[in-house]
């Protein structure tokens, strides 16, 4: 889909020195500053303005949204039932299927993985159908940042989409049924590429993760999640079993944070059910878990989470866009094979291979506590304080049957 300038477009309308936008502003009411926003960000105007541009270029709504690229629900309708007698008319402008070819080449390698260098979608393109057990994808976010690989992260809109929905199709078309997606991203780009996602792929959650990734912004609300798209190839995923997480409690009293009333002999001992709100991710910022500097850096928790999810062990991850490693590191504690790419050098993954033991002593750190509604230190502590506990609870209602029985 265009998005650049294309309003403009379906109006003939010129915005560079000696056009006509001023012209046609005063034509159809619709001030120069509010065209420009249209046309900006390819937002096919609503009520008045509608009405007084389509009476201006004597141009029809349907035409409107065509020429922008812009189709609703009727429209798309249409094309379905005029499928035949519109083929001839476009499939010279879809790209035929290239080769599976790739120049990527292997650049390191462990027991269970395999790193290469070079372009992710060549390399997507050589992987064969139906192989892949998880894929999570953490792609630049086009807000050009300088990578190492000196990509370009600063995309006209519709390039950058267009981009994603190329990798996206092959990382479907190499999924295994039942297989499972995520895809990292900022909330704006992930609901532009829902739409593409669901037309091959299963919705499953949108995962909002808590993490503020950048200072507040004036008239704006706080940026403060990342959002982790979770698709899966057919109706169902073939593997899901989501960890469960610790009761949060005080840190100094060891109170629960929320009243849980008379529900408490109703909790799991193993944990609390995990949910589509992420709050216990943290960011990656401190200089002794920061494997790469100048960027972002995915927490190892998240990857954990993530793989423990959707795959067993001896399962195959596939990672397109490198980064730190994160995604690989974890997959090799956690005894899944898997596939990399990194289209900039790959020194900072191979270093932090070298320091894997520490890796695994963060891992352990995370895992210790999942799993269990009160781990150990915590169950000891809320018992010394007479607070109860899963244990408390049962032992008390087993001495209440046992009054009731007397």
């Amino acid at each position: 889909m265009g998005y650049s300038n294309q309003f403009f477009k379906a109006l003939s309308i010129r915005e560079e020195k000696g056009g006509n936008l001023a012209t046609f502003a005063k034509q159809s009411g619709v001030p120069v500053k509010k065209l420009k926003y249209y046309n900006k960000n390819n937002i096919v105007p609503t009520g008045t303005d509608l009405k007084n541009i389509m009476s201006a270029a004597n141009i029809s709504e349907l035409l409107l949204r065509i020429k922008m690229g812009r189709l609703d629900k009727d429209i798309i309708e249409a094309i379905q039932e005029n499928a035949e007698a519109i083929l001839p008319l476009i499939e010279t402008h879809v790209p035929t299927i290239e080769s599976p070819m790739t120049n990527c080449k292997l650049e390191f390698k462990t027991n269970l993985g395999e790193l290469y260098r070079g372009d992710s979608y060549e390399l997507l393109k050589s992987i064969e159908s139906d192989s892949i057990d998880l894929i999570f994808a953490d792609p630049p976010f086009n807000l050009a940042v300088i990578y190492p690989s000196e990509i370009n992260d600063s995309l006209r809109t519709e390039k950058y989409i267009h981009w994603c929905q190329e990798w996206i199709k092959e990382s479907a078309r190499v999924l295994k049924p039942g297989g499972s997606l995520f895809l990292w991203n900022l909330p704006k780009w992930n609901a532009a590429l829902t739409s593409y996602l669901e037309s091959m792929l299963t919705f499953r959650h949108w995962i909002g993760v808590d993490i503020k990734y950048s200072l507040p912004i004036q008239k704006r609300l706080y940026p403060s999640h990342y959002s982790l798209l979770y698709y899966v190839k057919g109706d169902k995923p073939k593997t899901f079993h989501p960890d469960r997480l610790t009761m949060d409690v005080c840190s100094k009293c060891y109170a629960e944070l929320k009243d849980y009333g008379g529900y408490k002999d109703k909790m799991n001992p193993t944990g609390i059910n995990m949910t589509d709100i992420w709050t216990d991710i943290p960011p990656v910022r401190h200089r002794k878990y920061k494997r790469r500097e100048g960027s972002n850096e995915l927490s190892l928790k998240l990857l954990d989470r993530i793989i423990e999810m959707a795959s067993n062990k001896g399962d195959l991850v596939f990672d397109p866009f490198g980064g730190s490693g994160t995604t690989y590191m974890a997959a090799e504690l956690k005894g899944r094979k898997w596939i990399g790419c990194e289209i900039g050098p790959s020194d900072v993954i191979q270093e932090r291979f070298s320091l894997i033991n520490d890796e695994r002593k963060i891992l352990d750190g995370y895992r210790k506590n999942i799993n269990s509604l009160f781990p150990e230190k915590i169950r000891v502590e809320r018992e010394k304080r007479g607070l109860w506990t899963c244990e408390t609870i049962r032992k008390k209602k087993k001495a209440n049957q046992l009054d009731e029985k007397s």
